[in-house]
């Protein structure tokens, strides 16, 4: 019996040899070819699900993005030297996720989110059950525990560090009116309704109102660069009501209340009012907001009652907001294929422990050297488990370290020194690396203009004055014009209004008596300097009042309002009183918002001018119309009482303020144009090019007028000289309707095969996304080669992009630098953002930021193709292994069965002979 007993196992061990190498030669050969069409097919076929549209995330905090009528209505009322409120609410923050308790908890949460994390814990507790298990104890434990242990390490040390940095800003100390007098509390205490006072170059505590500065007329400057990455200065000023409490004595007695809007994520919007007694409410906006992480510079100190303290500082609220997080479309065929598996490894259980339970009672007697369990329902339990932990390996544990790989990927990226850029030291980042291997899958790519295609560094090239061209280098002729010319008054009107209407903070450099221009908009900032080389200087900008040096002397204005520039409004305009006491608008802004306000009279120069803006458009340069307006006193005083009521509504402030604002910003008189020059940045056009030539479809999304951007299509060499251009710029639904079917009819099934570029205006989208037309246009442009938008909003932008995204099942990239083309970056498969002068809001809120446009190519064409690759062979290889390994095991098992069932049966018949021949 022993003889044949190791006959037997040697034999096996012979043909379980045998047998690897044929399964070896044989899945070599074609096995691994039939699970590479396999996956190819299971991760190509996209369209088998559509994309679910991202559900609202809705929040604790009042959001007041979106439309003004569907803001909540209510407000926050804020007492000053009220002795009990400021324990209502307390400033400490808390940015580490985990506690020394809640750890465990917590992070076995997040672990379990994935499916495959569940699985093989579930299979570890399986294996734990003595009697059920065929397999060790730790078999599927142990790596699992590695790989939670790494996990659990790097969030410990993340989190620990996050510990550290919320102790310091808990401890830190400052001044806070108590009782009458100033003592030093700890950022933690502060409340709100505190008045505090902060110094020269400290951190803002938390969200304050101005109450009064060390500075005259009650300025003061903040820098926001730690919020939203601006380097340049930003003036506040506190309401003249406030302005006189320098001292204690003025802050105890001060008496009223401040409301305001209730937190909300919105960081360069704030609307309250302040009432002081019985007086007339006060408005009060984003000119006398200080958020908290600001710094305060060039002011001894300043006294502000705090608003918003703690996890209600809107800093905090933009921290706790997550981001919906984007999963690719790999992980999500992934995550249904595990689904899958595990669904038929349990039936596959069920069905072999029910044929193992009618092969125990159909076989007990027979084969009496096994040792057989009863027949009934523990027993067919016990067998379920059994067979479901033997065939858990068709999906091998190992699946679990793709998260390892992705994080690798991931760390080439941000480490490349070719996407390193050194003037700004900027290098690439990632902060989804689950999309890594859509990076290589991109179809359609959506670019903004300004500042992601273009340097973002503005410089005045020329000028267009009552229908008289200013080219570039005329400032004699200029000048000359001055002294004895028929447009002598619309040159001094065009260089004041270009010196008055702005929102430049002048500041004298330290090292030399330069003076530095700190301008939230580079357009404002190169059309200031441009004033100075024709004789106009603005140095000096105090709360009413900014003063310039002529080439007459130093001349100063009274600034009595300032309508701000909003992408609905697309102009600005300034309330000016001049030195010889007259009343004036000063208004720039897009020539489609300028022109239709003009009058009669004051369409004089305008054919020639907006000649000059077209030819201006033509060679790619940035326009602004120039105006102007008289007004008498009684208009103005009449208007002023409106706007004041305006100013001070909390519901819907800015609709109520721009209605006004249209009853004064009408009957202008056309002054003049300027052509600003954005150059492009490195290497556009060749990474265009390349871009097109991998089949990548690309959109330029931007703001400017038709001939700027058909410009930009052909420096870009989006536009080349055998392309076919189609424009759609209708205005009315009725022939919208005719362009597109008379398009669609011409061209048929001839313009897939056409080098074609559609422009689209503004205008035109805002009719066709909202029609019946919709999917008839969206296919007429996704025909296409590439596609420019003109004058075209954020807010269209997003929704291009969302319904492209949705309708082709594609992965579609949008690029951008603006903080206003974040929602366009969250519609996106990919958003990637760029490092720009305008900040880095759309740096922070993308999955990848790049320092320059042309960094895309390795970012797709390297990265994307390299990680696309070594996760579909990582994954070949596990589903290879574990066939490989199932296979032979399973012919293994039904080999040995079989022949040690013949082997056991010729014994019996050898012993039944010998005993009868013995016998």
């Amino acid at each position: 019996m022993y003889i044949l007993r190791s006959f037997q196992y040697s034999f096996c061990r012979i043909m379980f040899l045998v047998s690897i190498l044929k399964l070896t030669a044989t899945y070599t050969n074609c096995l691994c070819l039939n699970i590479n069409y396999f996956f190819v097919i299971k991760f190509e076929m996209l369209n088998w699900r559509k994309k679910k549209p991202s559900q609202n995330v809705q929040h604790k905090y009042s959001d007041c993005q979106g439309d003004q009528e569907n803001r909540q209505v209510y407000f926050r009322v804020i007492r000053f030297n009220d002795k009990e409120q400021f324990k209502k609410k307390s400033n400490r923050i808390k940015t580490a996720k985990y506690g020394i308790l809640s750890f465990l908890p917590l992070f076995i949460i997040d672990q379990l989110i994935k499916f495959s994390n569940q699985f093989f814990l579930f299979i570890s507790i399986l294996q734990q059950i003595p009697d059920a298990s065929p397999v060790g104890r730790f078999t599927t434990l142990l790596p699992l525990t590695i790989k939670f242990g790494f996990s659990a390490i790097k969030s410990i040390i993340q989190d620990l560090i996050k510990h550290i940095k919320d102790y310091k800003v808990n401890h830190k100390y400052v001044e806070v009116l108590r009782n009458g007098i100033l003592v030093q509390e700890r950022w933690s205490e502060i409340g709100i309704g505190d008045i505090i006072k902060v110094k020269n170059n400290n951190i803002i505590p938390a969200d304050l109102v101005l109450l009064s500065s060390s500075e005259l007329h009650g300025i003061c400057h903040i820098e926001t660069k730690h919020l939203d990455g601006e380097h340049n200065l930003k003036i506040r000023q506190c309401v003249k009501e406030t302005s006189y409490c320098k001292e204690l004595k003025d802050l105890i007695d001060l008496n009223g209340i401040i409301e305001c809007e209730l937190p909300n994520k919105l960081f360069y919007n704030f609307l309250g009012r302040l009432k002081i007694m019985n007086n007339n409410p006060i408005p009060l906006d984003n000119k006398q907001f200080l958020l908290r992480g600001s710094i305060l510079r060039n002011s001894k100190w300043i006294y502000g009652v705090v608003i918003y303290s703690g996890h209600e500082t809107k800093i905090m609220i933009n921290k706790s907001l997550r981001s919906v997080l984007k999963e690719s479309a790999m992980g999500k065929i992934q995550n249904s294929l595990l689904k899958m598996i595990f669904l038929l490894i349990f039936l596959l259980s069920i069905t072999c422990a029910l044929c193992s339970l009618w092969w125990i009672k159909n076989s007990t007697n027979k084969y009496w050297y096994l040792e057989q369990r009863d027949v009934n329902a523990y027993t067919f339990l016990l067998q379920s488990i059994s067979f479901f932990v033997i065939f858990h390996n068709t999906i091998p544990v190992s699946y679990v370290y793709i998260e390892v790989v992705r994080f690798l990927q991931a760390w080439f990226i941000n480490n490349d020194i070719d996407m390193y850029h050194e003037e700004s030291n900027t290098p690439a980042k990632v902060r989804s690396r689950y999309l890594n291997v859509e990076l290589a899958k991109v179809k359609y790519i959506f670019s903004d203009k300004t500042g992601t295609l273009t340097k973002n560094i503005m410089k005045l090239k020329h000028c267009s004055i009552a229908g008289e061209l200013y080219p570039e280098g005329s400032q004699n002729k200029m000048i000359y014009n001055l002294i004895n010319h028929s447009t002598k008054n619309y040159i001094l009107e065009f260089l004041r209004i270009m010196s008055v209407c702005h929102t430049v903070i002048p500041e004298k450099s330290k090292l030399t008596d330069e003076i530095v221009y700190n301008a939230s908009s580079p357009d404002e900032q190169a059309l200031v300097i441009g004033s100075q080389q024709f004789g106009f200087t603005f140095h000096t900008r105090c709360p009413t009042s900014v003063t310039i040096t002529t080439l007459n002397g130093e001349e100063t204005y009274e600034i009595l309002n300032i309508l701000e520039f909003t992408n609905s409004r697309k102009r600005m305009s300034v309330v000016v009183r001049t030195p010889d006491g007259q009343i004036k608008l000063f208004c720039k802004g897009a020539d489609t918002s300028i022109v239709k306000r003009l009058s009669k009279s004051g369409e004089k120069h305008k054919n020639q001018t907006l000649m000059h803006l077209n030819d201006f458009a033509r060679s790619g340069y940035r326009t602004l119309c120039f105006a102007y307006k008289n007004i008498t006193e009684s208009f103005y005083n009449k208007w002023k009482d409106e706007y004041l009521k305006a100013s001070v509504v909390l519901i819907n402030r800015e609709s109520a303020k721009n209605k006004v604002a249209e009853k004064i910003e009408k009957k202008l008189t056309l002054i003049g144009v300027t052509a600003i020059e954005n150059k492009l940045q490195d290497n556009v056009p060749k990474t265009i090019q390349s871009l097109m030539c991998a089949a990548i479809k690309i959109w330029i999304l931007t703001g400017d007028k038709e001939e700027t951007a058909l410009n930009i299509g052909l420096s870009t060499t989006l536009i080349t000289q055998d392309s076919s251009i189609i424009i759609f710029d209708e205005t009315k639904l009725t022939d919208l309707r005719h362009t597109i079917n008379q398009k669609m009819y011409n061209l048929g099934n001839t313009i897939e095969t056409m080098n074609c570029t559609l422009i689209i205006s503004g205008r035109f989208l805002k009719h066709a996304l909202s029609s019946d037309l919709k999917m008839k246009f969206l296919k007429f442009c996704l025909n296409c080669k590439s596609v420019i938008c003109y004058r075209i909003s954020p807010k269209q932008k997003a929704e291009i992009v969302d319904l492209v995204t949705k309708y082709t099942n594609e992965v579609t990239l949008a690029i951008s630098d603006g903080a206003n083309d974040v929602p366009m970056l969250h519609k996106a498969s990919i958003g990637v953002g760029v490092v720009g002068l305008d900040g880095l809001k759309a740096y922070n809120a993308s999955d990848y930021s790049i320092a320059q446009f042309n960094y895309l190519l390795k970012l797709l064409f390297v990265h994307g193709a390299w990680n696309y690759e070594k996760i579909i062979k990582m994954i070949y290889f596990y589903h290879y292994k574990t066939v490989v390994f199932n296979s032979l095991q399973l012919w293994f098992a039904i080999y040995s069965g079989w022949s040690g069932q013949v082997l056991f049966d010729r014994w019996n018949i050898f012993t039944y002979k010998s005993v009868s021949i013995f016998s």
